[in-house]
């Protein structure tokens, strides 16, 4: 096990595919509504479209629909198993703990009411006095720029860089993993994202994550690993 060079202050979270287990909060809801969103994401990526309105795009497939609506589809979102453990240790242990991800704000306040989280970064579905969806959101992370976020978030905390663990599955966390003191690749399928990360846990069960952070004195623990290996 390599655990952190410095016990981190900060520990960000992925959401979709980390703290539930679901890959993608709008993939659900598009699910749902019998759409998809394939030829966004294609324009998207290839920079045809910049990031309000890949967002416009997505939610103007699901129609004039209540917010309620959308509601009751993420309530269904299961929680990845063992989320509730793990984010109640770390609190114990005395992280502080984020959100940081491109999906939906409502799915992510749900998360930070079930398991304590302390900051939440995700997009917002925007809705007129009615409670109905206008067909425009509220961008706090464009999946290509999350660096930007975290970046406010430890201006904010007074924490550095290299005091903040990132927890992601996903290549837009890659730019995370690169800028941050330690990384874990949680159950990524993708090769590029593991071979980015500090570490790699594999497996839908979060608390595999608790190790790297359980140790009450991490400086003596590489401290052993470095003699160890001499």
């Amino acid at each position: 096990m390599i655990p952190p060079k410095n016990r981190p202050e900060i520990i960000i979270f992925d959401m979709d595919g980390v703290l539930v287990n679901a890959d993608s909060s709008w993939q659900f809801v598009h699910k749902a509504f019998h759409v998809d969103n394939d030829d966004n994401i294609k324009r998207y990526l290839n920079g045809e479209i910049d990031y309000p309105e890949f967002m416009r795009r997505d939610i103007r497939l699901w129609g004039r629909v209540h917010i309620g609506t959308i509601a009751k589809i993420l309530e269904r979102v299961p929680l990845m198993k063992g989320a509730k453990q793990t984010l109640h240790q770390l609190k114990k242990l005395k992280y502080k703990t984020c959100i940081l991800s491109g999906g939906i704000s409502i799915l992510a306040e749900r998360m930070k009411d079930e398991l304590g989280i302390d900051h939440v970064f995700a997009n917002k579905l925007l809705v007129d006095e009615s409670g109905m969806l206008t067909g425009e959101g509220e961008i706090s992370v464009d999946l290509l720029k999350k660096v930007d976020v975290l970046k406010k978030l430890v201006s904010y905390e007074n924490v550095a860089l290299d005091r903040c663990a990132i927890v992601g599955d996903s290549i837009y966390d890659i730019p995370l993993f690169q800028v941050a003191g330690f990384s874990i690749a949680f159950n990524a399928k993708d090769s590029q994202v593991k071979d980015a990360a500090t570490v790699v846990v594999e497996g839908k069960d979060l608390r595999k994550i608790l190790p790297y952070f359980n140790t009450p004195n991490i400086k003596k623990q590489v401290k052993a690993i470095k003699s160890n290996r001499k």
